[in-house]
């Protein structure tokens, strides 16, 4: 268990809690007892840990700027659950749903609504009612409608290393095929960043087409807390390619994606453990996309006069102290491209007005890739600049909706997929 943070009010002290990877909420009453003589453990303190959905959702603390208030507001959200905000009452142990986003075009059962209306009813979930399931399961059936229709599972699988690495799946309980799906790997791994998994309605259209989604939670991510990132920058950046590696291997090897449907998709650092998977395992990945790709690292690392250059030696190392240097040229998705060997179809996303990673290097990569793949496989790796964007994007809902289709469409084609979700 790691403490992430927290937040002081008048009667109370919430605590934002990693616990096996997976975010918690507690809160405790104030003020403490600070005669005590040693260091006051978790469980001593009453604590009261707030009621969520799912193990897999995500928490994001709302706008809780009043210090005498005693009610706490989150944004709840997982893979099959839409963002739904939650007000806690510190002071009762009791939640209230205030709303819930409206899920537009998803197959939602008949007589179901993905909608939660703003009816404030509170269930008390005191130490002494929190055994009663009843009062959880009648609350809980209103904010996992979705998941009637599509499962969320979380898996570990072992990397070279024998560590497990957390991977979330992510499909449509009607239209996947076991053995027989195409699927879809994300990854960032990185900074200890959490690894992205709210709700995102765009991923019903490939849902609803039978694939697989799945979400790589390597090391150099924050999915375990600090110990997590730290396994995974440095010199020991290299666990965060095998981590992905392993976790690609695990979704064919256990029959949730047929063999050779496989793909991947990953943006600025994210991009660098799947460049160097596909140095290392050319057939693993059927597909990828690589957005705004963070791919040249030494000669980006080797250039100070660049934003993020000195900044990053923490993260993956200095080129110039000569073991660092060593780790860096193992891995690097630029330096070890095989000469004559296949590629798989790459769509290669750069943005002109990058500050933070070059466009230049999307470009090097993807002209050092034609030139040492076969000419077939040459042919598959596409790159395309937006030139009036920066490494977010242009932003803008519609303008968003287009990048995803456009990237959907690249899979589809690629896996000779029909719009319907036919293949052929």
């Amino acid at each position: 268990m790691s403490f992430q943070d927290m937040d002081v009010f008048s009667g109370h002290l919430v605590l934002s809690i990693t616990k096996d990877g997976l975010p918690l909420l507690c809160s405790i009453n104030l003020p403490i007892n600070h005669h005590c003589k040693h260091p006051a453990v978790l469980e001593e303190l009453n604590p009261w840990f707030f009621p969520l959905p799912s193990n897999l959702c995500s928490i994001l603390p709302g706008s809780n700027h009043d210090f005498m208030n005693p009610v706490y507001r989150t944004v709840l959200s997982s893979p099959v659950m839409p963002d739904l905000i939650v007000d806690y009452d510190l002071s009762r142990r009791t939640f209230s749903i205030v709303h819930q986003e409206v899920v537009k075009g998803a197959s939602l059962p008949s007589g179901s609504s993905s909608s939660v209306d703003a009816k404030k009813t509170l269930y008390p979930l005191s130490s002494k009612e929190i055994k009663d399931e009843n009062i959880i399961e009648f609350e809980m059936h209103r904010w996992k409608e979705v998941s009637d229709i599509y499962c969320c599972e979380r898996r570990e699988v072992a990397s070279h290393d024998g560590v497990k690495v957390p991977l979330t799946i992510l499909y449509s309980k009607e239209a996947w095929r076991q053995g027989q799906s195409p699927g879809l790997l994300h990854v960032y791994g990185a900074y200890g960043e959490v690894l992205d998994m709210t709700w995102c309605p765009n991923r019903l259209s490939l849902l609803d087409r039978g694939w697989l989604l799945a979400f790589a939670d390597v090391r150099g991510g924050g999915g375990a807390g600090s110990s997590w990132h730290e396994a995974g920058r440095g010199c020991d950046k290299e666990n965060s390619v095998y981590d992905f590696a392993s976790c690609g291997k695990y979704l064919v090897e256990e029959g949730f994606i047929r063999e050779d449907r496989l793909c991947a998709i990953g943006s600025s650092a994210g991009c660098l453990p799947i460049g160097a998977t596909i140095n290392i395992y050319p057939d693993l990945l059927r597909a990828a996309i690589l957005k705004v790709p963070f791919l040249d690292i030494c000669n980006t690392l080797l250039d100070p006069e660049l934003p993020l250059t000195t900044l990053d030696y923490e993260e993956f190392g200095n080129p110039q102290i000569p073991s660092q240097y060593e780790s860096i040229m193992r891995y690097s998705p630029y330096d070890n491209i095989p000469s004559g060997g296949c590629f798989p179809s790459t769509l290669v996303i750069a943005s002109f007005l990058d500050s933070r990673v070059g466009v230049w290097e999307a470009a090097k990569w993807v002209a050092r890739v034609r030139d040492h793949s076969c000419s077939s496989c040459s042919r598959s790796v596409i790159l395309s600049t937006n030139m009036a964007a920066g490494h977010f994007s242009e932003g803008g809902q519609f303008q968003h909706l287009k990048e995803a289709a456009f990237e959907y469409a690249f899979l589809m084609k690629v896996l000779c997929i029909h719009p319907s979700g036919a293949f052929s």
